[in-house]
């Protein structure tokens, strides 16, 4: 097997499929190399919110506070397994620097840019497109059950409204006679109308099937062994032979460090100490019969609750602990605890998965779109931490826009891998 295109794209997850889909309208020749099956990794099992409200970073005054004390917490909603790991703490450091008020706001500001331009993507890509995802401009609320923590992110609502992201606060009686599956001993809730979800697992088998139909050919099960960069392009070497491309664009998610090295790009964007891998966990089950009406974040939990026609998803939870491949049992069960203490309905009927992947955390919670600092025809787009699928849309346009050559349609210039060199 080999072949030549126009551009290679390496991974077959919601952004590498969706940039092959914006790459491929702009007539270019697109092959996807995916070293396992399409849409496996991180952009399967997270719960597929569309959250222009999510821009605050985790790198937030405090965190790292809070990440020590819960150390010794493993089923804590962000877990640091303690270990020896030189490129995790060289990360973390860094991480550490921007727990900051004005980091901080910076870094809300360029995150929700993104978001909100890919939010605004949707509608137009999924009616273009045809994809069948279950799509639904629903809103998202946070709920609570003390005052303090409906404090603590309210302190955030003025920041937030500054770009654009509205809310409103519910008081608890109200939102209790709005909202009949949450139980008693909400005291509030805070909601984001302009918010949106999707079954994420169907949008990433939608965009293959889009993509496919454009002409972009996918390969599953080819894992990327060598990259060699020539004056005129690319060759990408696999189990299943060499291609070549004009171009060729990294998109392997929380796999990217380990691909450039074995690849053989050496550049400090592509390593452990700028992108580490952040597990999250998540468990679906047959609808319930009372689900919410919108997504919702248990907030104290920090559980995520997404329900679509045809499944009812608890999910969220940071853990780093490095590439393990282990089901942490104790993780799964406190999602189920979290959703219990706050919903009359918190499991479905009907188990169907359990389930955890790694999603991509740069230290300062941007990814990374754009040229690979000195490596002449390697582009990137990865790092969106957990929200590769919100953020998806507005990666794909930016990026197919660099790659032809065309003025971006909006400023590209926080998202450069270079601001790591």
């Amino acid at each position: 097997m080999a072949g030549t295109e126009d551009i290679i794209v390496v991974g077959g997850g919601v952004v590498g499929l969706a940039c092959a889909l914006a790459l491929v309208e702009t007539g270019r020749s697109v092959r996807v190399l995916e070293r396992d099956r399409v849409g496996c990794g991180s952009s399967h099992g997270n719960c597929g919110t569309l959250t222009p409200s999510h821009a605050a970073p985790l790198a937030a005054p405090g965190t790292v506070r809070k990440a020590l004390r819960w150390m010794l917490t493993p089923d804590a909603p962000f877990y640091l397994k303690p270990r020896i790991d030189p490129g995790l703490w060289r990360w973390l450091l860094r991480f550490a620097a921007r727990c900051n008020r004005e980091q901080w706001l910076a870094t809300m500001r360029h995150k929700g840019a993104l978001l909100q331009v890919s939010r605004e993507l949707f509608p137009r890509w999924i009616a273009r497109h045809g994809l069948d995802c279950e799509f639904v401009e629903s809103g998202f609320d946070y709920v609570f059950r003390s005052q303090a923590a409906f404090d603590h992110l309210a302190a955030t609502l003025d920041p937030l409204r500054a770009l654009g992201i509205a809310s409103e606060t519910i008081v608890g009686g109200d939102y209790l006679r709005e909202e009949p599956a949450v139980r008693e001993g909400v005291i509030g809730a805070i909601r984001f109308p302009g918010d949106a979800s999707l079954r994420p697992d169907r949008y990433v088998a939608e965009l293959a099937r889009a993509a496919r139909a454009r002409g972009v050919r996918i390969d599953e099960g080819l894992a990327v062994e060598r990259i060699v960069v020539q004056r005129e392009g690319v060759v990408v070497a696999t189990p299943g032979g060499e291609f070549t491309g004009r171009d060729v664009v990294l998109a392997a998610g929380a796999w990217t460090p380990l691909l450039a090295r074995s690849a053989g790009l050496h550049t400090l964007p592509l390593t452990p100490a700028v992108l580490q891998p952040g597990k999250g966990y998540s468990i679906t089950y047959d609808p319930v019969a009372a689900p919410p009406k919108r997504p919702l974040v248990l907030y104290e939990r920090s559980v995520c609750v997404t329900a679509w026609a045809s499944g009812f998803r608890l999910g969220s939870t940071m853990e780093f602990s490095g590439y393990d491949t282990r089901l942490n049992r104790r993780r799964l069960d406190a999602l189920e605890r979290g959703a219990a203490e706050y919903l009359h309905a918190p499991v479905g009927p009907v188990k169907r998965e359990e389930w955890f992947g790694w999603r991509p955390l740069t230290f300062d919670d941007l990814p990374m779109i754009g040229r690979v600092p000195g490596h002449r025809h390697v582009w990137i787009a990865a790092g969106h931490g957990m929200m590769g699928v919100g953020m998806s849309t507005g990666t794909a346009q930016l990026l197919s826009e660099m790659i032809d050559g065309r003025d971006t349609s909006f400023d590209a210039t926080p998202y450069q891998p270079g601001r790591f060199l």
